[in-house]
């Protein structure tokens, strides 16, 4: 039986307590690291606790359950992963936060795996996907750790709704049937929708905005039917660094239904002048932001609502 050992680090400059209450607190892990879409804490008891992970690994969507260990003292989080995925039979690891100084935190992330019955092409996807993700949560945390103390403006969050006089199972089915958005949403040119694991989808499509620009975006999607669908960008237009988001849809007593399109977003200081021309800023990109993905999410609440509605009525 092979198991691998393997150990990434990456400095960050901020305090080693805040480094870890990021990495302690599983709901922000998708907008903190670039793999993961959803994380939710299924039961706690102390210091220990059982958390849901949907992520990417190697380009695919994939889900598990782990079981930590909490050490606030030390700085230490334990984990080993209770239902892996294949190739993965099991694995587990430490993150430690190592104070440098009062201001600067070495980061270490210590993982052990092994592949399912032994298989060499199994263990190599794995150290592949370990590699590739942990590079990628060790930046990230560093970038997010070091955006939150010194430009939180980057970071905005919004919501529409509507109210909807029809099931809520309509409505989420004409949310969870993308692949037909094309049909159904004017502001789709293309879209294609794949679904290897039921309720963990992965949405490719094409949309057009105002001024006939078209964006390509890929959105790796977690379904919870009736009444919620979760998502991440992993493809995404350039004046945005992150983007995620939620359906979420709730129908109460006299079966009408409120229908909310909520987003997160953190703005890609890089582009804002190609995007939007050399006198723009921050401030002017959170605007265009919040106008474009609003319209958008407004548009297909719209169309939903109608496609609802005329069920409701027959």
């Amino acid at each position: 039986m092979t198991v691998r050992e393997v150990e990434h680090e990456i400095t960050v400059e901020a305090p080693a307590a805040e480094v870890y209450r990021l990495i302690a607190e599983v709901e922000n892990w998708p907008l903190v690291f670039p793999p993961s879409v959803l994380v939710e804490r299924v039961e706690q008891s102390g210091n220990e606790e059982r958390i849901r992970i949907w992520a990417t690994a190697n380009g695919s969507a994939k889900s598990w359950t782990s079981r930590r260990v909490l050490d606030p003292e030390a700085l230490r989080i334990s984990f080993r992963q209770e239902v892996s995925a294949p190739p993965v039979a099991a694995m587990g690891g430490t993150w430690i936060a190592e104070p440098l100084s009062a201001g600067r935190t070495r980061l270490r992330l210590l993982h052990d795996y092994r592949a399912v019955d032994d298989d060499p092409a199994g263990l190599e996807w794995i150290d592949r996907a370990v590699d590739r993700n942990s590079r990628s949560e060790l930046a990230a945390l560093k970038t997010s750790v070091e955006r939150a103390t010194g430009a939180p403006d980057l970071t905005l969050s919004f919501e529409d709704s509507v109210e909807i006089h029809g099931a809520a199972k309509d409505v989420y089915d004409f949310l969870n049937e993308a692949g037909h958005w094309k049909d159904r949403l004017p502001h789709v040119a293309e879209v294609r929708l794949t679904e290897e694991t039921p309720g963990l989808q992965v949405l490719r499509m094409d949309t057009l905005a105002k001024d006939g620009s078209r964006h390509t975006t890929e959105s790796v999607r977690v379904c919870f039917p009736h009444h919620r669908i979760v998502y991440k960008q992993t493809t995404l237009p350039a004046l945005m660094a992150l983007h995620t988001g939620c359906w979420q849809l709730s129908e109460d007593d006299r079966g009408v239904t409120t229908a909310t399109s909520q987003h997160t977003v953190v703005v890609n200081t890089d582009s804002i002048r190609a995007v939007l021309g050399e006198d723009a800023g921050v401030p002017e990109a959170r605007v265009f932001l919040r106008t474009a993905l609003g319209t958008n999410s407004r548009a297909t609440l719209g169309h939903a609502k109608t496609y609802a509605e005329s069920r409701a009525r027959t």
